[in-house]
């Protein structure tokens, strides 16, 4: 399988192109799941909110959902026409919901224009994180409120098991190791960044989020395959990928596989 790399306005793309349209429905397979609404809930009270914009929005899984929840308006901003694409088509027409094209350093919305600022699975593909934190500070009105979730390299390397599917990659292909290391941030540096952004009460979260519920081994098999969802997947070849799931196919039970991942949340506040 070809590997493509692109580095496109600081973001490192890994070896999925977020820009073939072959790619576009890749992140529009999965609902958000009822513990990341519980959470969202918890933290930002979405129906407080009147407009929210979702950046690096991909399939708009999430912008749907911060609507679903009581957020007035929602736009979601990505930096690849081909996954607004997606976004649209699964979307449909939905009046609350805004897609356009942006990216996380300059998405051409105006100064103020919201009180929350998603940032879902963005910044693993962010060198510096600084501008893109800039750049939400600069949407925020006072007392906006700005969601950073993402994984530190001690959420990626928990042990696979029957939950945790993505642990079984680091143990099967250790040259993946390095690379995920390379591309997460540690929590201590995004608190650092933020606090040096100028947002304030910075504080962490942990999140076990449900990802998806297979009714079986063989369909979690199919997305696999399908790579939907996961940029990391696109790094493997198609031998290495039927190494996986014959792996798989040892360790998993038969039955409903539930499957979960480790994610640690940020969230900070705009105060003058």
């Amino acid at each position: 399988m070809l590997k493509l790399k692109y580095l496109t306005h600081g973001v490192d793309c890994m070896g999925i192109n977020f820009h073939d349209r072959r790619n576009k429905d890749s992140y529009t397979t999965r609902k958000a799941d009822q513990t990341w609404k519980e959470t969202m809930e918890r933290l930002v009270r979405p129906a407080t909110r009147k407009h929210a914009v979702d950046i690096g929005c991909g399939g708009g899984i999430y912008t749907k959902a911060l609507a679903d929840l009581g957020v007035s308006s929602v736009t979601g901003v990505d930096f690849s026409e081909a996954m607004l694409t997606g976004a649209r088509e699964k979307i449909g027409a939905d009046r609350r919901l805004t897609l356009q094209k942006g990216s996380a350093q300059d998405t051409g919305l105006e100064d103020g224009c919201s009180d929350m600022v998603l940032q879902r699975a963005l910044i693993h593909h962010m060198k510096d994180l600084h501008p893109c934190f800039l750049e939400a500070r600069r949407l925020l009105r006072e007392g906006g409120v700005v969601i950073v979730q993402d994984r530190t390299p001690e959420d990626c390397f928990l042990p696979g098991s029957e939950e945790h599917i993505r642990g079984y990659l680091f143990s099967l292909f250790p040259r993946l190791v390095d690379q995920e290391v390379n591309r997460r941030h540690r929590s201590e540096r995004v608190v650092h960044e933020l606090e040096a952004t100028g947002f304030q009460q910075v504080s962490v979260h942990r999140l076990w989020e449900t990802r998806h519920r297979y009714p079986s081994k063989e369909r979690l098999f199919e997305d696999l395959r399908a790579r939907n969802g996961r940029s990391i997947l696109h790094e493997l070849s198609n031998d290495e990928m039927e190494e996986l799931i014959r792996h798989l196919e040892m360790e998993l039970p038969e039955g409903e596989i539930v499957e979960k991942d480790r994610w640690t949340i940020w969230q900070a506040v705009v105060r003058e």
